[in-house]
């Protein structure tokens, strides 16, 4: 693809996502997409929260008219379009999470029908492993994963829009430098995108992106790391999606593992996510998403070292790395969800906890 035509597509997302959010945020009132505040939320005004509708219109409106068709990039745009939709009908009528997921493992079905599909593994110490039979499982495992949990950070102001672009930002130039240049321009669309809602998202928010913004961008970062990412040649091609999406991946396992270990069910919401941490110790909304957004950024910096370097060295880079971050999650309290409480501050805009698996709705 031209170097001309990529900036071009890559301004007009951007600005795309910028000029629609206004409308967004006018439709939301009329279609009944407005989060009210309750108890168990954080804002304290109602709020629109259907801003993903720009995120979606700019990304998809420019993959159609830029980027190359092929089966892959028609599975992806009609898999992002399914769980956009799904998002959207939940935003405005909060879907049973049964229905949610079905369409995720819908809109993955899609994609790896189309090959988007992690075809093998790559061993740090011998070569290629394939996956066989494991490929298709695998990879609807990690595209419903991801979906989640972009998904589940979606708790404060300009979390889950600033970690996703610094994710699709890191995935670009991994894939720019590894030669896959249409996956690139793809995860910089993505990103224009993403910066073209932000101003309306950053505290204090304007709008929320509500699921249908959260499960675009989970989506379709996991599609990306899938078709830039694991198709390289590199030898640590496995690690890099996993770098690159530390915050959401590990803030989900380690979700999943404080459940367990309480009691409690799995698909129960709760107020110990990192941000959550964060703010329990003192840090203000707005310092506690910069905080977050510098960490996402140097494992994102971590992850493009990682890429150009030797195996042995990948292999003990990552084992200190998360080591270090298994050690930090313990020491903040992500794992037992022990004192001290996350008492979240009163502060008129703070959004809610945008977790897939609450039940209890939005």
């Amino acid at each position: 693809m031209p170097l001309n035509m990529s900036i071009i597509a890559v301004l007009a997302a951007m600005l795309i996502a910028y000029g629609s959010v206004p409308l967004a945020i006018r439709i939301a009132p009329r279609i009944n997409a407005i989060d009210e505040p309750d108890q168990r939320k954080v804002h304290q005004v109602a709020m629109p929260r259907v801003g993903g509708i720009a995120i979606f219109l700019a990304f998809i409106f420019v993959m159609l008219i830029f980027i190359p068709k092929s089966a892959q990039v028609n599975g992806l745009i009609i898999g992002a379009a399914i769980v956009f939709g799904t998002g959207l009908l939940d935003d405005i009528f909060d879907l049973p999470a049964w229905v949610k997921l079905l369409a995720q493992i819908l809109a993955a079905a899609v994609a790896i029908f189309s090959g988007i599909v992690v075809s093998f593994v790559t061993n740090p110490f011998d070569g290629m492993l394939n996956l066989g039979y494991l490929s298709i499982p695998i990879t609807l495992l990690w595209i419903v994963g991801i979906t989640n949990a972009i998904n589940l950070i979606d708790g404060l102001d300009g979390l889950a829009a600033g970690v996703s672009a610094i994710a699709g930002c890191t995935m670009g130039i991994v894939t720019l430098l590894n030669g896959q240049t249409v996956a690139a321009v793809m995860a910089f669309i993505l990103v224009a995108a993403v910066l073209g809602f932000l101003p309306y998202n950053f505290y204090p928010a304007r709008t929320f992106m509500g699921d249908c913004g959260s499960n675009l961008l989970g989506f379709v970062l996991g599609c990306l790391a899938i078709l830039g990412l694991t198709k390289s040649a590199a030898i640590i091609s496995l690690f890099i999606p996993i770098i690159i999406l530390v915050i959401p991946i590990f803030d989900t396992f380690f979700a999943i593992v404080r459940r367990i270990y309480n009691k409690t069910p799995i698909f129960s919401p709760d107020k110990d996510h990192l941000h959550h941490r964060l703010m329990g110790m003192g840090f203000s909304h707005q310092n506690s998403v910069l905080i977050i957004y510098g960490i996402s950024g140097f494992f994102g910096v971590i992850a493009i070292v990682m890429s150009s370097i030797s195996s042995p060295k990948v292999t003990l880079i990552l084992s200190l790395l998360l080591l270090l971050l298994i050690l930090g999650a313990f020491k903040i309290g992500l794992m037992t969800g022990d004192k001290p409480r996350v008492q979240i501050e009163s502060e008129q805009y703070a959004e809610m906890d945008g977790e897939f698996l609450d039940t209890e709705g939005h």
